[in-house]
Parts: C-alpha cells; sequence; structure tokens
C-alpha cells in the first residue's frame, strides 16, 4: 500500500506562484509515474502534467509553459511549480503515482483570486 500526502496549497493572487508537493510513502518498490492532476468545481478531474521514472514529462496543454512538473526519485517526492496563475487554475489538486497499481492523495486546494 502507498500512501500520498500533498502540501502547498493555498490562495495566491492572479499572476502569483506556488510550489505543491507530494510524498509517497510505503510498501514501494518502483515508482514508474508520479503527477498531478486537479478538479475545479463542477468539472471533471483532469489531468495537469505526469513525470515518468525516467524524467519524460507530459502536461496539459493549459499548463505548458506555467507550470513545471519534477520529481526527487531518492525522496519519492513529486513537485508542481505553478507560476502565472489564473483564477481558472482554481481547484482542488491531487496527487498521483503509479507503482504496481494507481493510488491517489488527498488533494490540496488551491484558490487564485484577488
Amino acid at each position: 500500500q502507498v500512501q500520498l500526502v500533498e502540501s502547498g496549497g493555498g490562495l495566491v493572487q492572479p499572476g502569483g506562484s506556488l510550489t505543491l508537493s507530494c510524498v509517497a510513502s510505503g510498501t514501494i518498490f518502483s515508482i514508474a509515474a508520479m503527477g498531478w492532476y486537479r478538479q475545479a468545481p463542477g468539472k471533471q478531474r483532469e489531468l495537469v502534467a505526469i513525470i515518468l521514472l525516467g524524467g519524460n514529462t507530459n502536461y496539459a496543454d493549459s499548463m505548458k509553459g506555467r507550470f513545471t512538473v519534477s520529481r526527487d526519485n531518492a525522496k519519492n517526492t513529486v513537485y508542481l511549480q505553478m507560476n502565472s496563475l489564473k483564477p481558472e487554475d482554481t481547484a482542488v489538486y491531487y496527487c498521483y503515482c503509479v507503482t504496481n497499481k494507481a493510488y491517489w492523495g488527498q488533494g490540496t486546494q488551491v484558490t487564485v483570486s484577488s
């Protein structure tokens, strides 16, 4: 079993930045992928960014150039640096990882508002 704990969410003004972190713990042999999804009120959960074990990344089009996903394999940690935040980025951000199966964190709220 794997547990994911996110941190770093909060309230930020439009144009501001936030960094999310997620630590995986438990019985971990190899994490093939880690990343982030988000879910805004009334909308479906959507991909934000994923980073594979070898370092390849995949971003949703609306996040390219503004968000950067990275990971520290030694610490089983994934980060999401978010810049130039917009009100439409307001959502609950969920950490995600794939080992023998997929695991999800509890989510952290990000609110972009003036």
